[in-house]
């Protein structure tokens, strides 16, 4: 069925809309004008859904540039002939309306049902598109729509985050007897952003940097699975620190992108360890992103703390030079010759300044996961103004601790366990005292709040 639809004349040239659903096509709706049929092959595409994400009803980007963007902004250029697709994620009824045009694509009511747009506007400026359902656009369902002077796909920058938060760990076991432990690892490889301005193609356990933190008691029966999700281009595996076995784990798990793999383990020795993916050239797929940590508890558990953070450092070699912007490619000879442009926490060079800094009170108690990815550069992890109460040595949970330490050595592939309690208010800065690395992305705070202690320390 054909039928016209209410333009505005001068900012359209061409409008083709399909509502699809698993059953095909069933409703279309005509051009604004005739044309020929090359004008209808779009030369730029975006894919959204629709989902329901921290309470609010969104559209999230799918691929390209705006995977994961919430609300995403779409750039094209005057002239261009543009596919917007939206598929329904969550079952319930949606749409996509471009307001100053004049654009539906319809309802779409069951998961999994898509509608598209094809069109070519001929006039710069920002279009609205919301959802139109009552309600849905108060509850975050909008973004824009930009025309003129568009970045080239290539240029364009991903501000996906694969940062992880440093509280995004268990807590303590609090538990006295062995169990079954299953551990589900996702390999996923995802342009994200590194610092401002500038992305790269991070390799990730379960979509984050650093890997997911895991917890078991020593004497546990650990099962592991890992899935090589069938985007990779690449295979991966896991190597377990924490494993007595062949390749801790990675014999076992080199799999193929779409398959999956696996291994048990039983946790013998207490301590805080690395895993990391180990297929060849192994350096080059740690630096990409692919470490985490693994804690085996000892029988009597932990101390408890105030506060416990997952911090990990890592490098990233890329071929252009510290601070260019667009997207970012591995160098493999600077990986080989070890000349890194980027010192990590956490998977970016901002993740635990802008994006996730520290938080705690004056008073608190707190306890520092530290690990280091690498792979290549020792670490001589300091917390400026501050002075480790206690220092588990290279993650040794069954010493006695070090005491009253300034700055303490942690080799690539290793860890270590750190203790202070916080006095003063202020601003703490987290760092490799191998300082010229902090020009490279290296540093994150400790935000510290509550009563000033002119006892210990007062400015004058």
């Amino acid at each position: 069925m054909r039928k016209n639809l209410k333009t505005n004349t001068g900012l359209i040239s061409l409008l083709l809309l399909l509502t699809t659903s698993c059953s095909g096509l069933v409703n279309s709706a005509g051009l604004s004008q005739s044309l020929e049929m090359d004008e209808l092959t779009p030369n730029v595409e975006f894919n959204l859904k629709t989902e329901t994400k921290d309470g609010k009803m969104v559209y999230i980007g799918v691929g390209g540039v705006i995977d994961g963007l919430v609300n995403p902004d779409l750039y094209i250029n005057q002239g261009e002939t543009v596919r917007i697709t939206l598929m329904n994620n969550d079952g319930v009824i949606h749409d996509l309306f471009l307001e100053e045009l004049n654009i539906n694509t319809g309802s779409i009511s069951n998961k999994g049902d898509t509608a598209e747009i094809i069109i070519k506007i001929s006039k710069d400026g920002t279009y609205t598109y919301f959802c139109t359902l009552p309600g849905h656009r108060q509850a975050g369902m909008e973004g824009k729509v930009i025309v003129g002077d568009s970045p080239k796909a290539a240029d364009m920058i991903s501000q996906k985050s694969i940062a992880r938060s440093p509280i995004d760990l268990p807590g303590t076991l609090g538990r006295d007897t062995s169990e079954n432990v299953l551990v589900e690892l996702e390999t996923i490889e995802i342009e994200a952003r590194l610092s401002d301005g500038t992305s790269y193609k991070f390799w990730t356990f379960n979509g984050k940097v650093p890997g997911p933190f895991i917890r078991v008691r020593v004497g546990d029966h650990v099962e592991v699975r890992l899935k090589n999700n069938s985007d990779s281009g690449f295979s991966h595996s896991v190597d377990f620190h924490a494993v007595t076995g062949p390749g801790g784990g990675a014999v076992a798990t080199q799999t193929l992108p779409g398959e999956e793999t696996g291994f048990s383990f039983k946790a013998l020795n207490p301590g805080l360890y690395v895993y990391h993916c180990a297929t060849p050239m192994v350096a080059h797929h740690i630096t990409n992103g692919m470490y985490g940590l693994i804690m085996v508890e000892p029988e009597e558990g932990l101390p408890p703390v105030d506060h416990e953070f997952y911090v990990m450092q890592g490098e990233i070699y890329s071929t252009e030079p510290l601070g260019t912007k667009g997207l970012n490619t591995f160098d493999v000879e600077k990986l080989l010759d070890e000349e890194p442009e980027y010192f990590i926490f956490n998977g970016s060079a901002d993740a635990l300044t802008a994006e996730f800094p520290l938080e705690a009170e004056v008073g608190d108690t707190v306890r520092i996961l530290f690990g280091v990815g690498g792979p290549n550069f020792i670490s001589s992890f300091h917390v400026i103004g501050e002075i480790f109460d206690r220092v588990y040595d290279q993650a040794s949970l069954t010493s006695d601790p070090l005491t009253n330490v300034q700055t303490t050595l942690v080799a690539p592939g290793g860890a270590t366990m750190v203790e202070f309690t916080l006095q003063v208010p202020g601003r703490y800065l987290l760092v490799d005292h191998a300082l010229s690395r902090l020009e490279r992305g290296l540093i994150g705070y400790l935000e510290v709040t509550g009563p000033e202690n002119a006892e210990i320390f007062q400015s004058n």
